[in-house]
């Protein structure tokens, strides 16, 4: 049943009993943007209606650019799961969720079709005039959950979604010249507790105790996925450092 349309595309109801309540008072101020990460989009929206399951997002978004909508944005639809943003936990009580069609890393993962691109464009304008939806707060999952999570991904097109409104993107983000070294695993000290820094005053959800351990890796691949595509290693190079340094700019959080 079809009973509106975004941008001129029609709207799909594809009802998810999996959601509740947002707390009260509880403004959204958040985007979080997933893969589905199944074989077809018919199983993903099979599994986000399934009561048995207990996940759904808001939105589901085709590869043709067909867009589903699972759970009414008033209500708190369960997509982020265990999560953490911006110094605050519980990301499902204030976001919109947006799942992609997309078989993800586990069975094929594939670039995200031109189609499919501009109707999460569509979409997350339309959401971005209903929601006071800061730029620094069109995340994705891998950003809030980042030991569990890596959708969706390297192939997804950020640079694109925020040239055209949605998000935002360093776009002078060159490697330098000269390099001021690399931190990664079993780094420790005062070089890697500004590297933390850097990335929670970003967003992410790590405490700066100079200790280079798996979780600041998990964050650094995340902070990769997001915004240096080309390499997801985990390690803290020049260019990541760079980034850093610009998008920590772009939110207002200073150099790294």
């Amino acid at each position: 049943m079809t009973e509106e349309r975004v941008a001129g595309r029609a709207v799909i109801e594809r009802p998810s009993p999996n959601h509740d309540e947002r707390p009260a008072g509880e403004a959204v101020d958040t985007l979080v943007l997933h893969y589905t990460g199944m074989v077809s989009a018919e199983a993903a929206l099979q599994r986000l209606t399934d009561p048995q399951a207990r996940v759904s997002a808001h939105w589901c978004v085709g590869e043709d650019g067909t867009l589903w909508r699972l759970v009414p944005e008033v209500r708190r639809a369960w997509h982020a799961g265990v999560s953490a943003w911006r110094g605050r936990r519980s990301v499902n009580d204030r976001s919109i969720g947006i799942e992609l069609v997309n078989p993800g890393h586990e069975h094929g993962y594939r670039p995200f079709p031109p189609a499919q691109m501009e109707a999460v464009v569509d979409l997350a304008r339309a959401i971005q005039a209903r929601h006071p939806i800061e730029p620094r707060n069109v995340v994705a999952h891998s950003d809030i959950a980042p030991a569990r999570r890596q959708d969706p991904g390297e192939l997804f097109d950020w640079a694109g979604l925020a040239r055209a409104g949605v998000g935002l993107w360093p776009e002078d983000a060159a490697a330098p010249e000269e390099s001021g070294g690399t931190l990664g695993q079993g780094a420790q000290g005062e070089p890697v507790r500004r590297l933390q820094q850097g990335l929670a005053a970003v967003g992410y959800g790590l405490a700066p105790d100079g200790d280079f351990g798996p979780a600041t890796a998990a964050v650094v691949r995340a902070f990769q996925r997001h915004y240096r595509q080309g390499c997801v290693d985990g390690v803290a190079d020049a260019e990541t450092a760079a980034l850093l340094e610009r998008v920590g700019a772009l939110v207002g959080a200073g150099p790294a």
